[in-house]
């Protein structure tokens, strides 16, 4: 949390610098900018570069561990099942919310201009593809050639055609290959860790080019992005409220009296990981067995996020608004598979962290830009306390679902 709040003050302190120098002299201001902004694209393409080979790592991982759980057990399969049905909905909340907020609090357009002009957009779209391009750019002909050409979507599909099939290999086999995967996102996270150390000069940088080129104007379409997001960060909560109350049955008083210590720990942590000990409590509360809680919520923090296709494909939706960018229903729905598989193979840690390895797959697959992503992560603290608080609702209504649905029999021993 203290990086995150580091990372928003550069942002704001590299803006106010910006806005201070262009307001005393527009020539200083254009003759710096040469100077200043490389470093924060610099940094973006650090950020960049780990994109294609994490996205491979963890969605290989992911759907290894989302198999092995499935083996595990009535229960694990229960579980496993539970939290994709969830995800999707969550998406597919966010598809149809998204756009209506955009609508009922639309950005001023002298603002929504200076912001895409700060993030070197444009509202010119290329030409949209057929149903038949779209097919046909699903299978790679060269899985190496498109990950070089980061064409995420092929990219996608080769790596969960072959994670599939490394599920059907014998028990040694299938543990070497998901040990290497999972050895080399363990690696890209530590690169992404030493990038992120830098993300205050990066973001710095990146702050002073938009309020240099923006203006005060910038100010004003950030802080609209991150109420529209903090309006589906809500949106996810009363979904999650809603399915605890009608799916799982539990009446609305009696979870939110179990879950405030939990949520407690969700705002001042951020991390589902964190809240792991809290959640465990809050689940006895609501009457699910420890033995099964033991099972279904440590596999839940591991694999299930249920803000995350919601908010996720929110920050693209936006994006692509803020450029003009037309999103067809085939676009959306791709976006939504690849949502869903990112929130399968992502990591329970601050949003800060996964923030653009997250949501520049989905960006790249449903073809809206990537680089404001370098910005908008430095005012990600806000929503992600929403996307947090969200998990966690998520991850005691599944786990009362699962476990309510599975009875007594062999649950020891089945923890994944």
């Amino acid at each position: 949390m203290k990086s995150a709040w580091i990372i928003l003050g550069s942002l704001i302190a590299g803006m106010l610098l910006g806005i201070a120098i262009e307001s005393v002299s527009m020539d200083a201001a254009t003759v710096s900018l040469p100077y200043v902004e490389p470093i924060g694209l610099l940094w973006l393409n650090a950020l960049k570069m780990t994109i294609v080979p994490l996205v491979v790592a963890l969605l290989i991982t992911g759907i290894t561990a989302t198999a092995d759980a499935a083996r595990a057990g009535r229960l694990a399969a229960r579980s496993v099942v539970t939290f994709l049905a969830a995800i999707f909905l969550s998406g597919l909340m966010s598809i149809l919310m998204t756009p209506l907020l955009l609508r009922l609090f639309p950005l001023s357009t002298s603002a929504a201009e200076a912001l895409r002009h700060g993030l070197g957009g444009t509202t010119e779209a290329g030409p949209s593809p057929t149903f038949g391009d779209f097919l046909l750019s699903l299978i790679p002909t060269n899985p190496i050639a498109a990950a070089a050409e980061t064409a995420i979507l092929p990219l996608i599909v080769f790596t969960t055609i072959f994670a599939f099939a490394i599920t059907k290999l014998d028990a040694p086999q299938r543990s070497t290959l998901s040990g290497l995967f999972k050895a080399l996102g363990d690696a890209m996270l530590i690169v992404i860790g030493w990038v992120l150390a830098l993300a205050p000069i990066g973001v710095f940088a990146l702050g002073y080019a938009l309020a240099v080129k923006a203006g005060v104007a910038a100010f004003g379409g950030l802080i609209h992005y991150v109420l529209i997001l903090m309006g589906i960060g809500v949106s996810c909560i009363i979904l999650g409220l809603l399915l605890a109350w009608l799916v799982v049955g539990i009446s609305l008083p009696r979870f939110v009296r179990a879950m405030v210590p939990t949520l407690a720990v969700a705002i001042s942590t951020q991390s589902s990981l964190a809240s792991l000990p809290a959640m465990l409590k809050s689940s006895a509360e609501l009457g699910v067995d420890p033995k099964k809680a033991d099972v279904v919520l440590p596999l839940a923090v591991a694999l299930f996020r249920f803000t995350s296709p919601a908010m996720n494909l929110a920050v693209v939706i936006y994006v692509a608004w803020l450029f003009g960018i037309e999103l067809t229903p085939w676009e959306m729905a791709v976006g939504l598979g690849v949502a869903m598989a990112a929130a399968l193979s992502s990591v329970s840690l601050p949003g800060s962290i996964s923030f653009v390895t997250s949501i520049a797959p989905i960006a790249v697959s449903m073809g809206v830009p990537v680089a404001p992503l370098g910005l908008l992560v430095a005012v990600e603290t806000f929503p992600d306390i929403f996307r947090t608080l969200g998990n966690v609702i998520g991850d005691v209504a599944a786990t009362k679902y699962a476990a309510d649905g599975v009875g007594d029999e062999k649950i020891a021993g089945e923890t994944p």
